[in-house]
Formats: C-alpha cells, sequence, structure tokens
C-alpha cells in the first residue's frame, strides 16, 4: 500500500502549479495535525471496473491524486484469459496495443487518495466523494457525499481534500485529465449531505476554527495560471465569501500552508528567489495577519511552527544555500532569527517533518540521499545515509510521533518503505519480497567534467550482465531549470527498457536544483549556457567510459528541459541519433517578450527579461532553439505536444517544427541524393494539461519511435511494457 504526504517546503516551493513551464511531479501531500485531530493521507486498491470512467492521471506533486502503486506480483507475467486471435499482418506494436486495450480489466488495480480524519476516511469512489468508518474502510459500505456527475465534467477526479476541524463541512478539489481548470465543492456533512458552496478555479485551501468555533475556508484563487488572490469564507447561517488579500505585483503568487500542528495557516507570497510569509492566527483567524518579513530580493524562507517557535528553512545569510533557523513566534522578524542548523556543500533541502521532540530533514548530498534526525530537546544530529539504489523520496503520512515513516525509489524500482523509530533511534526497513530488478541491475553515480571544470553528477542504470555496453542503446534524460530537480520518480517503462538492454542516464546538469540553490543559479539567466556545456560533457563522458555511441543514443525530456535538449540539437547533434520531447519550450525568446502570456513575468528571474534588457535579449538569442535552427543535420525528433497547452503554448511547438523542416529540406537539397533526412515528427494531442505522465497513447508512440529509429526489434519491450502498465 502507498501512502503520501506533502511536507512544508514541498508544498511552498513546488506545488504552485506556474512555478515553472511544468510542475514537478511526485507523490506528496501534505497533512494537518491539530490536538483535537489529525488527517491523514493513506491509498486504497480499487478493482478498475470500478472506477474506469474516472482513471485518474499519476499524482502531481502536493496534489492529493490518485496514483498508482507496484509491487513485486506486478512484475511477474500476467495469464491471459479470453485472448482473442489478432491479425497476423499487424505490426508488434499495434499487436501490443490491442491487447492493451483489450486486457481484462479485473487484472488491473489503481489506488485512490484518502484521508482520514476523526473515524472517518475520506476518499473517492467512482464518480463520487463519499466517507466511511475507518475500521469499514476497506469494504464497500461507504456514505456518498457528492456525485461529480453534478458538474458534468468528462471524467473528473478529486485533487484535493481538507475536513473542516469539527466534521461540519469536507471541501474537494475536483478537476480533470485534460485540463488544468478547477471547482472547489463544500458539503455540509449531516445525515443528508448537501453542497453548501461551490468556488471555481481554486488553488490551495485550508480550514481554521474562530473564537465562536465557526469553520472558516481560505483559499486562494487562479486566474489564467496567476494566483494572486486570497479568500475567506463561512457557511451555514452566517454564511459570506470575502477577498482577504491580493498581490499586487505580477510576478509573484499566494499559496497557502496550515503547518502541522495546525497552529497558524500561513500565506506564502513568493517568485523563484523570493518569497514572504504572512501568519494568520489558527485560533482567531478574524485578526490581522501578522509579517515575519517583508520581503528582500533574493531571500526564500519556509516557515514551520512548535511549541510557540517558529522554525525557518532559509537561504538568508553566506552561503546563500538552505539553513534552519528559529525564533519565538511572537518575535518573528529576521532580526531575531537564530541559526540552529547548516547543510553541507552541495546539499539539496528535499524537505523538512517537524514531530513533538524531532526534527527530520531528507538531504540529498552529492547525488546521494541522507535523512538527518535532529534532536530538539538536546541539538543532537543524526544523519543516516540511505541505500545507493535511492533517487527520490517520497513523504509519508506521520500520524504517529514516535515514527518517521517515508518511501525511497527510483526511475526502475518502485517505492519501498522505511521508518525511523525515534525511541530506538534506528531506521527499520520495510521487509518481505526484495524486487528483483536489485539483482539484474546496477546503478552507477558518475560525474562529467564541464569545460569551465565544474564536475557534473550522473546517475546511470543498466543490466547487471550487460556485456560490451559500447554497443547498448543509451536513453540520456535532462531537466536543468528553475532549480527543481530532475525528476526520478519509478517509471515502468524506464524499467522495461533497462530489462531489455538499455543504459539510462540521468544528468543533473546546472539550472536544476540536485547541488543546491547555487546550482540552480549557475544555470539560470545569462548563465543558462552551463547547462548546455554539461549536458555535452555528461554525454561525451558516457561515450569516452564505454557507455553507448553517438548511433545509439536517444535523449529524452520535458517542458522547460526542451530548452537544452533544442540547444545541444542545434549545437552539436553529432552527439545523437533521436529525440523525444513531451511539451517542450522551445522559442524562448519570443515567449519571453510576450507579456499576454500568463507565465511570462513569473519567468523574468530564470530567463531575463529581453524586452527591455539587450543584454538577456542578445543572450537567449545565442542559445534559443528556435532562433538557432540552421541547415544541418539533426537527430530524428519526436514531440507530443498538447492542443490547448496554456503553459507552453501549441503555436510556438507548431512554428519550431515547421522552421526545422525546412531547414532539414533545405540541408537535403544541398547534400544531394542518397541523404537520409531524420524523421520530425510531431503528435498533437487533445486537452489542456501540460504533461500527462501516465499517456499510455504518449508511452507507446515514443518507445515505438526510439525503437524504429536505433533499427531494434520491439517486440520482446512491448510485450513486457503490457506486464507494467497498471491501468
Amino acid at each position: 500500500m502507498q501512502q503520501k504526504s506533502k511536507l512544508f517546503l514541498q508544498a511552498l516551493k513546488y506545488s504552485i502549479p506556474h512555478l515553472g513551464k511544468c510542475m514537478q511531479k511526485q507523490h506528496l501531500k501534505h497533512c494537518n495535525f491539530a490536538d483535537r485531530y489529525y488527517n491523514r493521507i493513506k491509498l486504497k486498491k480499487y478493482h478498475l471496473t470500478k472506477c474506469l470512467q474516472n482513471k485518474p492521471k499519476i499524482s502531481e506533486l502536493a496534489r492529493n491524486i490518485p496514483s498508482r502503486s507496484f509491487s513485486c506480483k506486478n512484475f511477474l507475467p500476467i495469464k491471459q484469459e479470453n485472448k482473442k486471435s489478432l491479425p497476423e499482418n499487424m505490426d508488434a506494436f499495434e499487436k501490443v496495443r490491442t491487447k492493451l486495450e483489450t486486457q481484462p480489466q479485473e487484472e488491473y488495480e489503481i489506488i485512490n487518495a484518502e484521508i482520514k480524519h476523526g473515524g472517518f476516511v475520506y476518499y473517492q469512489e467512482g464518480c463520487c466523494l463519499v466517507r466511511s468508518k475507518d475500521e469499514e474502510a476497506d469494504n464497500d459500505n461507504y456514505e456518498v457525499l457528492f456525485n461529480m456527475e453534478e458538474l458534468k465534467l468528462d471524467q473528473p477526479f478529486i485533487d484535493c481534500i481538507r475536513v473542516a476541524p469539527d466534521e461540519k463541512y469536507v471541501a474537494a478539489k475536483i478537476r480533470t485529465e485534460d485540463s488544468e481548470a478547477s471547482t472547489c465543492i463544500v458539503v455540509k456533512l449531516s445525515d443528508q449531505p448537501s453542497v453548501e458552496a461551490s468556488f471555481p478555479n481554486v488553488s490551495s485551501f485550508e480550514w481554521v476554527k474562530d473564537e465562536e468555533d465557526e469553520d472558516v475556508l481560505f483559499y486562494t484563487f487562479q486566474r489564467n495560471l496567476r494566483c494572486h488572490d486570497v479568500y475567506r469564507a463561512t457557511f451555514g447561517d452566517n454564511k459570506r465569501n470575502e477577498r482577504f488579500y491580493t498581490e499586487k505585483d505580477p510576478s509573484y503568487f499566494v499559496f497557502l500552508y496550515l503547518t502541522k500542528d495546525s497552529r497558524f495557516l500561513t500565506m506564502n507570497i513568493m517568485n523563484k528567489t523570493t518569497s514572504e510569509v504572512w501568519l494568520i492566527d489558527g485560533l482567531s483567524p478574524w485578526d490581522p495577519p501578522v509579517l515575519i518579513q517583508k520581503r528582500i530580493h533574493g531571500v526564500l524562507y519556509y516557515v514551520e511552527h512548535r511549541d510557540d517557535e517558529l522554525y525557518i528553512l532559509t537561504n538568508v545569510g553566506e552561503p546563500t544555500e538552505f539553513k534552519l533557523m528559529r525564533t519565538a513566534a511572537d518575535t518573528p522578524a529576521i532580526m531575531n532569527w537564530d541559526l540552529f542548523f547548516t547543510m553541507k556543500r552541495n546539499t539539496k533541502v528535499v524537505d523538512l517533518d517537524m514531530f513533538k521532540d524531532h526534527c527530520v530533514l531528507f538531504l540529498k548530498h552529492s547525488n546521494l540521499l541522507y535523512v538527518n534526525v535532529i534532536g530538539l530537546a538536546d541539538d543532537s544530529v543524526r544523519s543516516l545515509k540511505l541505500p545507493p539504489w535511492a533517487c527520490g523520496f517520497i513523504m509519508d503520512t506521520n500520524s504517529d510521533p514516535k515514527n518517521c515513516p517515508f518511501q525511497l525509489c527510483s526511475p526502475i524500482r518502485p517505492p519501498k518503505y522505511y521508518t525511523y523509530k525515534f525511541a530506538e533511534g534506528k531506521l527499520f526497513e520495510e521487509t518481505g519480497h526484495e524486487d528483483p530488478i536489485t539483482k539484474t541491475s546496477r546503478v552507477l553515480r558518475l560525474e562529467a567534467k564541464s569545460k569551465d571544470g565544474k564536475l557534473v553528477p550522473m546517475t546511470v542504470f543498466h543490466k547487471m550482465d550487460s556485456e560490451d555496453l559500447q554497443k547498448k542503446p543509451l536513453l540520456v534524460h535532462v531537466y536543468g531549470a528553475y532549480g527543481m530537480d530532475l525528476k526520478m520518480n519509478f517509471r515502468p517503462e524506464r524499467r522495461v527498457l533497462v530489462d531489455d538492454g538499455w543504459i539510462l542516464a540521468y544528468c543533473h546538469v546546472r539550472g536544476g536544483g540536485e547541488l543546491g540553490l547555487q546550482w540552480h543559479a549557475d544555470g539560470r539567466l545569462t548563465k543558462k549556457l552551463n547547462g548546455l556545456a554539461d549536458l555535452e560533457a555528461c554525454i561525451k563522458t558516457l561515450h569516452d567510459q564505454g557507455f553507448s555511441q553517438p548511433s545509439l543514443t536517444t535523449l529524452t525530456a520535458f517542458s522547460a528541459g526542451g530548452v537544452l535538449v533544442g540547444a545541444l540539437c542545434n549545437s552539436n547533434p553529432e552527439l545523437l541519433r533521436a529525440v523525444t520531447l513531451e511539451a517542450p519550450f522551445l522559442d524562448v525568446l519570443n515567449t519571453m517578450m510576450d507579456t499576454t502570456l500568463p507565465l511570462t513575468l513569473e519567468e523574468l528571474e530564470e530567463w531575463g527579461n529581453p524586452s527591455s534588457d539587450e543584454k538577456h535579449k542578445n543572450y537567449i538569442k545565442c542559445y534559443c532553439p528556435y532562433q538557432n535552427i540552421k541547415p544541418q543535420h539533426y537527430p530524428s525528433i519526436h514531440i507530443t505536444a498538447y492542443e490547448n497547452d496554456e503553459r507552453v503554448p501549441l503555436r510556438g511547438v507548431v512554428s519550431y517544427t515547421e522552421k526545422l523542416k525546412e531547414a532539414i529540406a533545405e540541408h537535403a537539397k544541398d547534400t544531394g541524393e542518397g541523404y537520409q533526412a531524420p524523421n520530425i515528427i510531431l503528435d498533437i494531442q487533445p486537452g489542456g494539461n501540460h504533461v500527462i505522465e501516465d499517456s499510455h497513447k504518449k508511452i507507446t508512440a515514443q518507445i515505438k519511435f526510439l525503437y524504429e529509429e536505433l533499427g531494434l526489434d520491439s517486440t520482446s519491450v512491448f510485450e513486457n511494457l503490457k506486464k507494467y502498465l497498471k491501468f
């Protein structure tokens, strides 16, 4: 069973839809604890036959979205029943796709998100928001609170659930897979539950209770991907809905976070490099909010609370990396912050969790994962190095103050549970069947030297018994923007590729966040070319060390990762054979000069302002993929774009594709007969979402493209893929 929680750093830094051209997606959700109650998120299995009309997409970071779970049994062959014969003239891809589409539904399971509040569990069942008593949660004995069919949406799913402190109301945010628009419905809990209110385009929302025991819902309103307004609402006899705050600076956005002990509701106003936090008293929400520290350009800070003290994770001071500070809650200004704990150099703070007597930091240091357990009574620190196969954390619910549970994962290995027990001071590993991938694959931590001497970390996976790795196909992954880590969550299609002999390489280039805030700073604005140099160095290093060769090397990226991939295709196309891109950002210059687009102003800290700064304009021109297309040989490129994508407008992707095809045609004409032109494929999918990670059609199309371009037999990979994709 997979559980998930969103702790405060992810909640504030990564859950905002417009923190970048794409959000980093993980299985995380935050929990709010109070003396009177606690919220716990867990996951429950359902046969697909129950939820076929509401198939959820994979969970996004800080969103309570249903997600898939995997165990060792998923990697065993599936017995086929009622198998129908397929036409002999079908190719391998079409045969397997047909099998996938006609697979008996009862062989698949999905997982729905739940929130536990008091003695009830709230979750989605089919098209309905329901609740059941905790002890009956695994049965079909539940109470329907709201039928989402009333919203007349296409395949709606519950994105997030919040229950009012005294369980008089429940609020749920509902959206669809092909759109980022959402609706928040508030249901009055009674013998006959009824919809009390409905709010459109809600981003974050939290409940508090005032001095009169009245439930107050605070929520943020999102318009054109921008989140600037905070509202508060009450219901019942004293119904009201009023705007509480409006952020005037268009480059900032607002997000609400309830501290783990529910003592304060924090209103976080932030952009890519600067933040400002206001405290709303969780016991007196009608009182004016208290400013912790006015925004200072370049200073980020995030706040938790414990025993009348604020714990502040901030980059203030030198070095400009995150450090943990604390101050009394009644003297929150920056001059009162006392240094509490500092991180090692090249350390990324992934998250922080607060307990009664301990603070737990989840860290990434030199491309390896650590957990630091700080004793708050004696300021002791225990640092735990985690297994080298692990590439990412999945934060877990922690309703038990004596334990800190979490999961570890990698791109080719499903999540595995770990629990740190404070009383024993030990980390306990989940027992059970060991995933067979641990004995059949190898994970390597390598470094490439970029042209300025900077060492760039890489994570490489390949089959243990592979011989002559130089003749194996290589799939390189890159992102390198917004200080976001390259996604290392489990993906079954990546597992299939390794099983089929592929080498996977994840290049943690500058512009990302793997080595801390400075790593991001060294790859943004007028240092963006560092990321390109890092990517080039990584691929050349892999080839030099015997991992594949240019004719078998492929490269993949999504969203803002398309900038570096597109730039490399222009500058060093000979390193690659094929490329796959999803919702790629390819026309940086024209996008950043168009202030009518919803994200342009918020993106200035990442890409620069070419409209007012000639230096920025000239710098963007020198690497922008669209601006630097020229008649030359290119690798084959497969692009997946979405028709109504608001983050990366379709017209920019189409313009890039057309210009690229024209350049290739010109090069082919100049080269003469016998020239084998690359394949340039633009696959436009319907819908208004940005990236649909679980799209069956996209996954199979991309894999088919890679195998065809490299001239590989795809029969076995699609047969194996059938075992892993549990839709």
